[in-house]
């Protein structure tokens, strides 16, 4: 009976309801799709193909690298081992650097490339009100320590020789940027 109604009212009333409850069905799966959820609460990275790159604390080197990868990488509360496991895989074996055909077709253990990991919370801020970006997306500092270093462990684990900052430090890093090649990537990727 009610289908026969909307279609006394006509094709526009029957059009722009069909449209309400299309919007309706959206915002419903909007809040109830997971991916959706996850696409801001995820695992970050900022991968720089290098020459060689640095990390120094009050004027000290804490950790240099040649060839390989400067990274970047932002934890938020949400991230999961899954999601460091997937980072430090994709991370390991993205095919970066130039072949003989200067393709980029090498993986890290192609070139015996190295690592070096800095922790970068600010990968998390959020600017859409004002022009003081806000950080509360950003993992709590012990849970963020605690998978930060996991995954440099991980790295190591793999035979990489893996810098690394100190964590929560004021740092200063060098790198000479060869490409310059930076890629973006994220645990939602998956």
């Amino acid at each position: 009976m009610q289908m026969i109604r909307f279609h006394r009212l006509g094709a526009s009333v029957s059009a722009n309801v069909r449209r309400l409850l299309s919007n309706a069905a959206c915002k419903a799966s909007k809040r109830t799709n997971p991916h959706r959820i996850r696409k801001e609460l995820i695992m970050r990275a900022v991968i720089q193909r290098v020459k060689n790159a640095s990390v120094a604390i009050d004027g000290n080197t804490v950790g240099s690298i040649e060839k390989g990868f400067l990274v970047l990488l932002g934890v938020a509360d949400s991230d999961t081992e899954e999601d460091l496991a997937y980072m430090v895989k994709k991370i390991t074996n993205m095919r970066i650097f130039e072949d003989e055909n200067e393709k980029m077709n090498l993986a890290l253990k192609d070139v015996n490339g190295e690592l070096l990991i800095i922790s970068q919370f600010t990968l998390y801020a959020n600017t859409k009100k004002g022009n003081r970006p806000s950080f509360i997306e950003a993992g709590a500092p012990d849970f963020s320590k605690k998978m930060y270093l996991e995954f440099i462990r991980q790295c190591r684990a793999l035979g990489f020789k893996t810098e690394e900052g100190e964590f929560g430090a004021d740092m200063k890093v060098s790198l000479i940027n060869d490409g310059p090649v930076t890629i973006i990537l994220d645990s939602a990727q998956r």
